[in-house]
């Protein structure tokens, strides 16, 4: 009989840490990095699937990523 591995945890990658760990986040604010630093310390694919993972909203605007540290629905008023 095979015996089965224990899975592990994959330690979450230190700008995960870094971005989503501000007191903002704890309360439903909104992070701001620039596409710049997305593009050259993570990755926008693997920025957008953290956000996402976390049902969390993304907006891009003027060279920035805004994080809405939420899953309630947001309202873009104009």
């Amino acid at each position: 009989m095979t015996q089965l591995r224990p899975v592990l945890a994959v330690p979450a990658a230190p700008w995960v840490d870094q971005v989503f760990s501000a007191k903002a986040v704890r309360y439903g604010g909104v992070v701001r990095r620039s596409l710049h630093w997305v593009d050259l310390e993570v990755g926008r694919a693997a920025f957008e699937a953290e956000v996402r993972r976390r049902g969390w909203h993304l907006v891009e605007c003027n060279g920035q990523l805004v994080v809405f540290c939420t899953a309630r629905p947001i309202q873009v008023l104009f």
